[in-house]
């Protein structure tokens, strides 16, 4: 006896979806997109991006480190900028601000707050803790 056949799931499709689901100014990581599938495999994601993405907003799928997608970054950066995504500016690059930019479907809207946030109230007011200077991440020590 065999198993009755399951509805073949279309992984580049629920990619776009996911991906046409981010708000202007928000963005989310390979590793996000995948998860929201409920799955781990970002470079599936990456790679549904590199071959599909081209009428998507490609440029709010992002690295894990706040980085825009490889060979993209000037364009990425003209997005960011049109649409008003945090970023971060060091002494000789930039990247963005993962912790106001990144976003999670289950914030609706996109009137929410970046992913981590209790209080859906505080996008639109100014982070009292928040330092400009902070990158966000551990410096080189070398």
């Amino acid at each position: 006896m065999t198993a009755a056949p399951r509805d073949p799931v279309d992984f580049g499709a629920a990619v776009a979806d996911v991906v046409r689901s981010i708000p202007s100014g928000r963005v989310m990581t390979y590793g996000d997109v995948a998860a929201v599938l409920g799955s781990r495999a970002s470079r599936a994601v990456g790679k549904v991006m590199a071959h599909e993405g081209a009428d998507l907003p490609w440029w709010r799928v992002v690295r894990s480190g706040g980085h825009p997608p490889v060979h993209h970054e000037a364009r990425a950066l003209e997005h960011y900028r049109a649409e008003g995504t945090p970023l971060v500016h060091g002494a000789t690059a930039w990247r963005l601000d993962m912790r106001r930019a990144r976003w999670s479907p289950d914030q609706g809207d996109g009137s929410g707050t970046a992913t981590g946030e209790a209080d859906a109230g505080r996008a639109s007011r100014p982070d009292p803790g928040y330092d400009p200077t902070d990158p966000g991440f551990p410096t080189d020590p070398f």
